[in-house]
């Protein structure tokens, strides 16, 4: 799009002029006040030093240059400061970008090749199948999911997946802990308390395992309220298999073969501490029982065994600690330490009313997810756990999040979408067919609303790069905000197909609106939100 025209433009400038050598990369970017111009660079400083050239001088040239031979859309090449150029551009440029996204469409547009040939692993959620799901577990999974939709966008290979630690004690407490509800007694003094506990154990077969009954029912449960809020895993990857295929006898015995295990008091240790840790850390107690961090080393040495080049897990403030550890072990295993990513999930605070809530109204117990996507709705409940870096406490407000208001972001943004099927309503009942894009003339789309709709549909590409870069959902949800916004204004300001709107700005408009459905289409996609037509 512009950048990839300045770029060229520019190079093109400097070879003319004899720069030598020419600058590996160099910067187009929308200046920070829009009265230095729409776009601006800062090649005369990089290409400048290393060709001996003065670099305030050299800006000179090159806009004596470009304003010889302005690129497409051009209008004014300025400089400013220690040798920035900056470009000033017809609207013309906007027009082009309703040309590309309406003409992509929501398959292709905003669909890049950052990440081709790359396959990703992103585990997220990946709770204990000991009892449902609760709210906060919510933030994680809209997260993970929204990422995975993310780099997707962006050209990786990705695969969704969640981990059961399905065996060791804490199954077998849930498991004793249905089986005294089962019945009629209470459950151990370390068993599982919950209602949902009385409530499985009274669905649960009389002759049914209540270990093998439990895992089922918690895994349907968790499955259930997850497709819910449209997520769903490519694999449920199960601890026990890792017993039963001897991947974690194999596994010690690689870390054995390098060197990187050792025994003392009866104790197998990993050399953590070669590796970056702060102490070495037991892989095998002394009693034969593996630590936690055993079967977890094995999981992602089988991980990259399934051929995965980079794993990303998404895992709970209370397993910031966990991280160095598990990078050591990994590191043991011969990977690099950029092949595996742990975003951090900080804390949900619910609040109704005003205040904070921390018991659920029908149970008087920790609020299960479901109970979140039941009274505020999965579109809502997955937009309201993407509004914020994932790096900072949440405020979660349910009052809000199940208002249909323009304060609630996800009816503000879902009708920005709805408005415009109303309006492509309009104009068929009125026998407005849109034309071929070929055949409209868009230049006609000077109204500052409408430019700002293009504006903002431009950026988009870039949020997905900037997004899959930093694992940063949230900012797609602000760039969707945004969207929604600019299309509000131009829903206030401007008419389709009014008696004062001449044919031909009703069929550039009505492109307009096809353009911007596109980019919420997208946008909306990519935070596993629906785009209702109606409202």
């Amino acid at each position: 799009m512009i950048q990839d025209a300045l770029r060229a433009a520019v190079t093109e400038a400097l070879t003319a002029l004899g720069v030598d050598p020419l600058p590996t990369s160099f910067a187009i970017e929308r200046p920070a006040r829009p009265e230095h111009g729409d776009w601006s660079t800062n090649v005369a400083l990089a290409a400048g030093k290393p060709a001996g050239r003065n670099p305030r001088e050299l800006a000179q040239e090159l806009a004596d240059h470009l304003t010889a031979n302005p690129p497409a859309h051009v209008t004014a090449v300025e400089i400013a400061g220690p040798g920035f150029v900056n470009f000033r551009l017809a609207d013309t440029w906007l027009h082009d970008v309703l040309t590309v996204a309406a003409t992509e469409g929501v398959d292709n547009y905003a669909r890049l090749q950052l990440g081709a040939g790359t396959r990703v692993n992103v585990e997220f959620v990946s709770a204990n199948p000991t009892g449902p799901l609760h709210a906060g577990h919510g933030r994680g999974a809209a997260y993970g999911d929204s990422l995975a939709r993310i780099l997707d966008r962006a050209g990786y290979d990705v695969e969704r997946e969640t981990y059961l630690n399905d065996r060791g004690a804490q199954m077998q407490t849930f498991a004793d802990s249905l089986a005294a509800r089962r019945d009629g007694e209470e459950p151990p003094e370390d068993g599982y308390q919950g209602q949902y506990v009385i409530d499985w154990a009274a669905e649960m077969p009389a002759d049914a395992d209540p270990a093998e009954w439990g895992r089922e029912r918690a895994i349907e449960a968790h499955r259930e309220v997850l497709e819910a809020m449209n997520i769903r895993f490519d694999t449920w990857f199960s601890e026990r298999s890792l017993v039963d295929s001897e991947a974690i006898v194999a596994t010690l015995a690689e870390l054995r073969a390098k060197d990187m295990v050792y025994d003392n008091d009866d104790a197998v240790w990993l050399r953590s501490t070669d590796h970056g840790d702060d102490k070495d850390r037991v892989l095998v107690r002394s009693n034969g029982d593996y630590t936690y961090l055993a079967p977890d080393v094995a999981y992602h040495r089988d991980k990259f065994a399934r051929g995965f080049d980079l794993l990303i897990d998404v895992w709970g403030a209370d397993h910031h600690g966990y991280i160095a550890r598990m990078r050591a072990a990994l590191a043991a295993l011969g990977h690099e330490p950029e092949a595996f990513e742990v975003p951090i999930v900080q804390m949900v605070r619910l609040v109704r009313d005003g205040e904070e809530v921390k018991l659920a109204k029908r149970t008087g117990e920790i609020i299960e997810l479901a109970e979140i996507v039941e009274e505020v709705g999965a579109d809502a409940a997955r937009l309201t756990y993407l509004l914020q870096s994932l790096d900072s406490q949440q405020t979660f407000d349910i009052d809000l999040a199940a208002s249909e208001s323009m304060d609630n972001p996800v009816y503000y943004v879902q009708y920005a979408h709805a408005r415009i099927h109303s309006l492509m309503r309009v104009a068929a009942e009125r026998g407005v067919e849109r034309q071929p894009l070929d055949t409209v003339d868009l230049s006609v789309l000077t109204h500052e609303r409408e430019l700002e709709v293009l504006r903002v549909l431009f950026e988009l590409p870039g949020m997905v790069e900037l997004a899959a870069n930093d694992r940063a959902p949230h900012r797609i949800t602000t760039w969707v905000r945004e969207l929604a916004g600019a299309f509000h204004g131009f829903y206030h300001d401007c008419r389709i197909v009014d008696d004062d709107v001449s044919a031909e700005l009703a069929q550039a408009r009505l492109w307009l609106l096809e353009s911007a459905r596109v980019g919420l289409v997208v946008g909306l996609d990519l935070l596993g939100v629906s785009a209702p037509e109606s409202m």
